[in-house]
């Protein structure tokens, strides 16, 4: 990471996750079902333009989330347990340190445009899919490099040597902003 200063730059060794958040609009109810966004369209556009498209690309995912209603808090209904879950991504992980040992590699996040093409092999339908993504949302290269990698990812999760159409489709569905603001910005 490169801290610039005034009368210097600092360069320190960084891996890190970045986490964060913003509200849709102004008033924070843009795309809500259950209350109205009182914002003007241009209100939106300006809110949504102190996020530049280079930082957006930059992140993995961007996931919309909505209020929680009392009946889902409430409900009896079973969820996968933390356990469950760990036991899922603990045999991902293991995948992806056995794919990548001679790569010196941990992760697929980590993964250049060359390791992309070795390790990340798309199905014809997969292809398609990505493709039809690429063209309708406008993403970049560097958009288009991620979804492959989020799709590794989910693929790995649900055990899949290949990435198939399913994990595509999942991946995209992570790039909320993509969709919900490209005709508003």
């Amino acid at each position: 990471m490169t801290v610039c200063r005034v009368n210097a730059s600092f360069t320190f060794p960084s891996r890190f996750i970045l986490a964060a958040s913003m509200n849709p609009c102004p008033c924070g109810y843009y795309g809500d079902m259950t209350h109205e966004c009182t914002c003007q369209p241009s209100q939106i556009t300006k809110y949504m333009s102190k996020i530049s498209g280079p930082l957006l690309d930059r992140m993995d995912m961007h996931i919309e989330v909505f209020p929680v209603k009392y009946k889902e808090l409430s409900s009896e209904v079973n969820n996968r347990s933390s356990e469950e879950m760990r036991k899922e991504i603990e045999a991902a992980r293991s995948l992806q340190l056995e794919r990548y040992k001679k790569d010196k590699i941990l992760f697929n996040s980590q993964l250049t445009a060359k390791q992309i093409k070795k390790y990340c092999v798309l199905e014809e339908d997969s292809k398609a899919l990505l493709e039809s993504a690429f063209e309708k949302l406008s993403l970049s290269a560097r958009a288009y490099n991620r979804v492959i990698k989020l799709s590794r990812t989910i693929a790995d999760l649900d055990g899949s040597e290949n990435i198939k159409s399913m994990h595509i489709a999942e991946a995209i569905q992570y790039r909320s902003l993509d969709k919900k603001y490209r005709d508003i910005i």
